[in-house]
């Protein structure tokens, strides 16, 4: 096949070895721009991620009303207007491929009275958001315009006097819980989220540290009950943000399944709601040393050591996805150099991400020679003890994790694997082909 403009491959290389920090956690990013704006001065934000999923979102906060500027040292600086005080946007909101941004910016807009339209590029169009319109339209705001099935483009008006509410997600999701709890700042009242399974809590913990009278309990085996105090006044707060452990989950498994590796990555996040995928690993026998685990930013983070190791097939369950919902398809990766079968479960979510990740992870390991099947929403890999055929092209559909999780198999893999299009690694990762080669990593 001739190669496109935009394909890359990546090749059998020898041990990956040195250090290297992976860029600043995503989600953090969002939610320190966000808090930003709302809080009324100047925040800081060191290591932001400079993605860009992160960028549409400071630009949607200068949209809004915040002044966002990068500084000559590389750190970040926003100047918030308030709650209560943001301005109705001259233009549609546009977030690229962020649902994430554009998920957390509706709970913004759904609390305040202003009205806003939300777009996106040809894969954000495809990702549902009724999930997050049902709930702020119990608070208050009303969708004007929406395309087929709660997509976008969406036309979302917000409301000045949000009506505080107690919500049970429909599935465990940051994103839902995020937004409800956003738009309950400009509550008059008090907003409860209750989870069955928790979610990823970095709204709650950015919440407190800017100021929000917040609380979180147990609610069941598994579950917690957040609840907010509405109309807090939010002090700007400094923000170092912690390197992201989505990001660091393909150096990571690059370098246990490339024979020989041995690397260091920095300062990654240590959130136990963010760390399923190095549970796993460890299950699967890999060889990761846990280093200097420290407090950066309010969110525990440590340096892990990474060798090559023989990994061997496990049964991760349901109850772990929420931990490491972003990492299945490296972890899928992971799955195919094991012995004997892994299997994925309850991958639900995997569907209506920036592609149907559970169908696309499936087609990527069969053009890489892995047998594999999905039953129902589980996922199951035929491992094949570290020697995998390769060979194949895979088609990303726009998906940056898809992208890089594939690359990182061709670096061990008998043939070389190509991707169809890398430019949308950059909503993540900007700088993963340059610091991966740095490590030994050989891409074409």
């Amino acid at each position: 096949m001739e190669a496109g403009a935009n394909q890359l491959s990546a090749h059998r290389s020898g041990p990956l070895r040195g250090r290297l920090k992976p860029p600043g956690d995503k989600s953090i990013s969002h939610r320190a721009l966000i808090l930003g704006l709302l809080s009324v001065g100047e925040t800081k934000i060191e290591g932001l991620l400079e993605g860009d999923d992160v960028l549409r979102t400071a630009a949607v906060c200068r949209a809004l009303g915040a002044g966002v500027e990068r500084r000559g040292d590389g750190s970040w600086q926003v100047r918030g207007c308030g709650i209560g005080s943001l301005l109705a946007p001259r233009e549609p909101l546009d977030f690229g491929n962020s649902g994430t941004g554009m998920r957390l910016m509706m709970g913004v807009v759904g609390g305040h009275a202003i009205v806003a339209a939300f777009d996106g590029d040809a894969s954000l169009r495809k990702r549902p958001m009724r999930r997050i319109l049902d709930p702020l339209a119990l608070m208050g705001a009303e969708v004007l315009s929406e395309a087929t099935g709660g997509c976008c483009p969406i036309v979302l008006k917000g409301t000045s006097e949000p009506i505080p509410i107690e919500y049970y997600p429909p599935v465990a999701s940051a994103q839902i819980k995020s937004a409800v709890l956003l738009a309950g700042l400009n509550s008059p009242g008090r907003t409860s989220v209750i989870e069955a399974e928790a979610s990823r809590d970095h709204t709650e913990k950015m919440l407190k540290h800017f100021g929000a009278s917040i609380s979180v309990e147990a609610f069941g085996p598994h579950g917690r009950k957040i609840t907010l105090d509405g109309r807090p006044e939010l002090h700007p707060a400094p923000v170092i943000v912690p390197a992201d452990p989505s990001s660091a989950a393909f150096p990571l498994v690059a370098a246990t399944i490339a024979p020989g590796s041995d690397i260091i990555i920095e300062a990654m996040m240590m959130n136990p709601l963010r760390a399923g995928l190095l549970a796993t690993l460890l299950e699967m026998g890999a060889d990761i040393e846990i280093l200097d685990r420290r407090e950066e930013g309010g969110e525990e983070v440590a340096d892990l050591r990474v060798r090559a190791a023989a990994l061997k097939g496990v049964d991760a369950p349901a109850s772990r996805a929420p931990s490491m919902i972003d990492e299945y398809p490296i972890l899928a990766v992971a799955a195919a150099f094991a012995s004997g079968q892994t299997r994925l479960r309850g991958l639900q979510e995997l569907r209506v991400k920036e592609s149907d990740r559970l169908e696309a992870v499936a087609a990527g390991l069969r053009a890489a020679g892995v047998d594999c099947q999905i039953v129902g929403d589980d996922l199951i890999v035929e491992g094949r003890s570290g020697d995998v055929p390769g060979g194949g092209l895979v088609k990303t559909h726009l998906d940056h994790r898809i992208a890089m999780s594939f690359l990182c198999m061709g670096l061990a893999s008998r043939a070389p694997m190509a991707i169809d299009d890398a430019r949308m690694i950059a909503t993540s990762f900007p700088a993963f082909k340059t610091l991966m080669e740095r490590l030994g990593a050989q891409f074409a």
